[in-house]
């Protein structure tokens, strides 16, 4: 249920209509935009009296909302959400671009890489400390090493950190060094991992599982939201199909469709996407034409020498290649990178 206020309705009468649901046992999401204040309830929305509620000074009207994810909603939250961190930005008109090395292999590495994708246009930083590789015997990362590698190249570039959270247990360590934390396609419905992830307040760039519906993605989403975290940053990185020329299917429906639905911000990863570097640079510029308010591109220093993914990986000429080719994209639809 959502109560839409008046224009107009000031803050009594709006926190007249929050008592009245709060002293139900209900929880309250609040959302003023510029034109209208939306109250979204939270709960046995039989607990209250639409009736009474519409008596209320200043309630415009009420509906009721049937998707599953509520604080996810655009029904909930009418305007887009930003999510900003110093040179990072999603949700408005700027389209921030996130690169680096799949996983941090050593100090040399990650900070030519951290070098070389800022001085194409690289708002953030990532990097692999962490890794969940299907071989067990394959290389996992560096881990708290990895870690402090990535807080170094930050203080040496000032991008921010984008790293990967694999397990409750890691969660204070990674915390303590990422700006924001990643959580990967395959712990998308570990549902305590975000649980714990969302309490920390940090921004949650959260990926779609490799077989995940729409409706799980934001579902998931809400998890995070559910814990009073509003800086949540979706990420399309490909399903999988029947198709194998490719690693996986980048479905770029899912942005206009993800728009429509929810407040959210959206970016895509055109690397795992496709696990084909010679297709990153078409799929990142369809995923800019498709309203991505931003990508996640593996760039590493020596892609034919790297530990992982080297095979999806651009080097420095084909990363700065791709931010060119995209600006002209983001300035066609108002926006810019």
């Amino acid at each position: 249920m959502i109560i839409v206020m008046q224009k107009g309705a000031g803050d009594q009468e709006v926190t007249s209509v929050v008592d009245l649901i709060k002293k139900a046992g209900l929880d309250v999401h609040l959302s003023r935009g510029q034109e209208l204040t939306i109250i979204g309830v939270i709960g046995d929305k039989t607990k209250l009296d639409p009736e009474e509620l519409q008596t209320l000074a200043g309630v415009e009207k009420i509906m009721h909302v049937t998707a599953a994810w509520k604080r996810a909603s655009r029904d909930f939250h009418p305007d887009n959400t930003k999510v900003e961190l110093g040179p990072l930005s999603f949700g408005g008109e700027k389209i921030s671009v996130i690169a680096g090395p799949c996983a941090v292999e050593n100090w040399d590495q990650i900070l030519e890489a951290a070098r070389g994708v800022k001085a194409a246009g690289a708002s953030a930083l990532r990097g692999g400390a962490f890794k969940p590789r299907s071989n067990p015997y394959s290389f996992q990362g560096l881990a708290k090493q990895g870690l402090e590698l990535l807080a170094e190249a930050r203080a040496e570039t000032g991008l921010p950190v984008v790293t990967e959270l694999l397990s409750e247990r890691d969660l204070d360590l990674v915390a303590e060094y990422a700006d924001v934390i990643q959580i990967g396609a395959r712990n998308m419905q570990n549902f305590i991992l975000l649980k714990e992830a969302g309490k920390t307040g940090k921004p949650i760039l959260l990926k779609r599982g490799m077989a995940a519906t729409l409706e799980e993605f934001l579902l998931a989403a809400e998890y995070i939201l559910a814990q009073g975290n509003p800086h949540v940053i979706l990420c399309e990185r490909g399903i999988r199909t029947f198709e194998d020329y490719t690693r996986n299917t980048l479905a770029l429906n899912i942005i206009p469709m993800i728009k429509k639905v929810s407040h959210l911000p959206i970016i895509a990863d055109p690397s795992h996407g496709t696990g084909r570097s010679d297709l990153v640079i078409p799929m990142s510029r369809a995923a800019i034409a498709a309203g991505a308010d931003g990508l996640i591109i593996e760039v590493h220093p020596h892609p034919e020498k790297a530990m992982v993914d080297g095979p999806q990986s651009l080097n420095f000429a084909q990363f700065g290649e791709l931010m060119k080719e995209c600006r002209p994209i983001a300035r066609t639809l108002g926006r810019n990178m």
